[in-house]
């Protein structure tokens, strides 16, 4: 509790005080107040949810404008990948804001409308049928009290004003006596008048203290039921606080995403992809797709073949196979390396890390002839395979 600075008055600090007539009211407001806070609060967080809706567009539309042109970058391999996760990052951290968004509309906001709704009554000529119920109970409480302060006030002003006059009689009194001045008769008659304004100074004195003393027997009557009534006004306020306690508990519920497991996801998979850019892969798969370990149909000599004209690369090889070739009886089980896309229809096609059988050994040209489980068979690059131990 606060306490008033020691220069304040003290009749301007009672006035002030809860016991006081009509100082109730700003207990009594506290319905109202509350009232419009629900609407502040659902506004305050209506625009952010706006907020969230117009990050989540921005992070689309970032990722869209990257795409291709990241797509068509010349990076490659695990770097390409690298950079490509961040934009799929923020299509899920899109979808995910957008979902605080909606949860900050539909749930939050919905559940605070629904509880004010429920909670305070609106009269049909304005105001709360909370904020009554509470002012009629203070003043009913009050009303004793208040004529009891009035006919105190009544009393005391009463008892003041004889007082001065019984005052004003005794400086008369003093002033004249001693004084050559003033005959003993009119002496004798100011004395009168100052006993006289003293037995009627005594007397309202004496009604004063009366009234005082009924006032303070009333006191304690009084103070049970004004707090009677305020304790119940303080229970609709816990109440009112608890659950505006609870419904800021739900939107920061919403709001924080650091204890969200779906960013947590987004994140560890952009950091494990990150982590897993890899030179020496990279350079490899550049070396063999477009470097040195290309397969290359070096120059050899061919002999002539009337029957049939003899076909460059790998289909010369695959027909000369037939005759030079066996097949591995079995077969080697191999797995991928990189992905391989055939371009002809002879050509065999994986994706790194899959694996299959070499039904024959490679040639001359860096070709060997395989075959996918399902029965699929075909040439394909020598180098993009590794033997399975």
């Amino acid at each position: 509790m606060s306490t008033l600075p020691s220069d304040t008055n003290p009749e301007d600090a009672n006035s002030h005080s809860f016991w006081m007539p009509g100082n109730y009211q700003r207990t009594v407001k506290r319905t109202e107040d509350a009232f419009q806070a629900c609407n502040d609060i659902v506004v305050c967080f209506q625009e952010r949810a706006r907020v969230e809706r117009q990050y989540a567009q921005q992070l689309s539309e970032w990722s869209n404008k990257w795409k291709p042109v990241v797509d068509a970058s010349p990076l490659y391999g695990s770097l390409m990948k690298a950079w490509q996760c961040f934009l799929s990052s923020a299509d899920r951290l899109a979808s995910l804001h957008a979902s605080i968004c909606r949860s900050l509309v539909s749930e939050d906001g919905d559940q605070v409308r629904t509880w004010q709704k429920d909670t305070f009554h609106k009269k049909l000529f304005g105001g709360f049928k909370e904020s009554q119920d509470t002012d009629t109970g203070f003043a009913r409480a009050q009303k004793p009290w208040a004529k009891r302060l009035k006919k105190l006030d009544k009393a005391r002003r009463a008892y003041h004003k004889v007082s001065r006059k019984e005052q004003i009689a005794r400086e008369r009194e003093t002033h004249a006596q001693g004084n050559p001045d003033v005959a003993i008769d009119k002496q004798k008659k100011i004395q009168e008048e100052r006993e006289l304004a003293q037995q009627d100074a005594d007397k309202v004195r004496v009604r004063y203290e009366k009234v005082l003393e009924e006032v303070n027997r009333y006191a304690p009557r009084y103070m049970e039921e004004m707090e009677s009534v305020f304790d119940q006004s303080q229970d609709e306020e816990r109440k009112r606080i608890v659950f505006l306690k609870q419904a800021f508990l739900s939107i920061n519920k919403h709001l924080d995403i650091t204890t969200n497991e779906s960013v947590r996801a987004v994140y560890n998979e952009l950091h494990n992809t990150l982590m897993a850019i890899d030179e020496q892969e990279d350079l490899r798969w550049w070396k063999n797709t477009y470097g040195p370990g290309m397969p290359t149909d070096w120059p050899h000599f061919q002999e002539w073949t009337p029957a049939k004209k003899a076909k460059k690369g790998k289909k010369d090889v695959e027909k000369k196979g037939t005759i030079e070739k066996s097949v591995m009886i079995g077969g080697v089980r191999v797995r991928a390396l990189y992905d391989y896309v055939g371009q002809e229809t002879d050509e065999l096609s994986f994706k790194a890390g899959e694996e299959f059988l070499k039904i024959e050994d490679e040639d001359d040209q860096g070709w060997c002839r395989g075959m996918k489980d399902d029965g699929g068979e075909g040439l394909y690059p020598a180098n993009y395979v590794e033997v399975v131990v």
